[in-house]
């Protein structure tokens, strides 16, 4: 029996690409300052009620003050993913 011939297939050539455009990433100077910023405030906020034995920051909020707090810091956690 004869042997087929081998079919070759032709090489890949991708299309011509168009010009290449650099993508501008936008200026973030501003998450590093609102990040260490969120943690203060919320650091200051826990340490401000345990120091008052819990008149302040707001004694209508009781205990919730330390929720506020954490509240805070997790927002910063929040806002350090944007940084780059």
């Amino acid at each position: 029996m004869p042997k087929s011939r081998i079919r070759k297939k032709a090489d890949y050539t991708p299309p011509p690409s168009k010009e290449t455009t650099a993508i501008k990433l936008s200026n973030r100077s501003w998450v590093a300052p609102l990040m260490l910023a969120m943690f203060f405030i919320g650091l200051a906020w826990i340490v401000v009620f345990y120091v008052t034995d819990g008149d302040l920051p707001i004694d209508a909020l009781a205990n919730w003050n330390i929720v506020v707090g954490f509240g805070f810091i997790a927002a910063g956690f929040g806002v350090s993913t944007q940084w780059k």
